[in-house]
């Protein structure tokens, strides 16, 4: 039999057949893999279908056969696991730096990692109401190139905006363009935000990304590694509560027993704890007094208390003060 270009490729289309409709529940027989192959032009004899069978296990492909009447050929393991699959597609939904758009491309790839009958499983866990996306659609790559600037030790620029009541764009600085150069990518809320250092200002400073635009890498080089290096990121990201900035505080803090949970996604199980009578415990934490921290505080009700030092706990009562204040201007 004349070999024609699709015979020649007959191997390849029999391992995008398997991939793509069997796995550990779902099997392909050869009549039904010499049919499938047919509708690509291609005629196959069963001892060629055993020789390339063969050929991808040798290649890496875990392709088994299953003996009964309902058994055939398929391809069980594969790099990623249905439960994994799962796991990212809900992280991919859930994360609120991502657009819709761009959530649903990656789940749709995400979805070619498995076979069709597995995929529906995955579109099932796609629909997750309530979760506010991102607006701005570049920020995937926005991503990318902040890593690439970091990679190639070069500065970026780009205009920085927020939004307006009007749901509008509004250009800080007059729409001028930053130029900072970038250290690293800190993931803190369920948002992006880039560390960079400002050489005008003299010292280094978060951003955004959902809220970068135009990003360009730029000739100059990095500036502002010393200070950097002087930087330990993680213990860093967990002082400064949402990436706001202000006064660094070593605070003593008490607790109901019931929110301990609560302190350890927070600051983390190595986090001391001191046993109080009464159903609390303290600890000591540096912390960024900020208006997100104190806010932080205000939420956990009459479970949390700042004790010291008596900065912080004035600070705490004047954000106190200013929401009442609020309201009863209202009233």
């Amino acid at each position: 039999m004349p070999k024609s270009i699709n015979q020649k490729r007959r191997l390849l289309y029999l391992m995008q057949i398997l991939l793509e409709q069997t796995d550990e529940n779902h099997f392909l027989n050869l009549s039904q893999l010499m049919g499938l192959l047919a509708q690509h032009g291609i005629d196959a004899e069963r001892k060629s279908l055993y020789d390339d069978m063969e050929q991808l296990r040798q290649f890496g492909i875990d392709v088994e056969f299953v003996r009964g009447k309902s058994g055939g050929y398929h391809v069980p393991n594969r790099r990623f696991q249905l439960a994994e699959l799962k796991l990212l597609v809900d992280s991919v939904q859930a994360s609120k730096f991502i657009t819709y758009k761009k959530s649903m491309e990656l789940i749709k790839k995400l979805e070619s990692l498995t076979s069709v009958h597995q995929a529906r499983q995955l579109q099932r866990q796609v629909f997750v109401a309530g979760r506010v996306k991102a607006m701005n659609e570049s920020v995937y790559y926005n991503v990318d190139q902040i890593h690439t600037a970091i990679g190639q030790n070069r500065q970026i620029g780009f205009r920085y905006f927020e939004y307006t009541v009007e749901k509008k764009r509004r250009y800080r600085h007059g729409g001028a363009q930053y130029r900072i150069s970038p250290f690293a990518l800190a993931w803190d809320d369920e948002n992006y935000y880039m560390l960079g250092f400002d050489a005008q200002a003299g010292f280094l400073k978060h951003y955004r990304v959902d809220k970068m635009a135009e990003i360009q890498l730029l000739d100059a080089p990095r500036e502002g590694n010393e200070q950097f290096q002087k930087l330990d990121m993680a213990d860093y990201s967990r002082k400064v509560f949402s990436m706001f900035g202000g006064e660094e505080e070593l605070v003593r803090l008490r607790f109901k027993d019931h929110l301990i949970g609560v302190v350890m996604d927070r600051f983390g199980k190595d986090v001391t704890i001191f046993r109080k009578e009464g159903g609390y415990f303290e600890i000591y934490t540096r912390v960024v007094l900020s208006s997100q921290f104190y806010g932080w505080i205000f939420a956990l009700g009459d479970g949390a208390r700042i004790l010291s030092p008596e900065t912080a706990v004035r600070g705490m009562m004047e954000q106190i003060r200013q929401a009442r204040k609020c309201y009863e201007a209202e009233e």
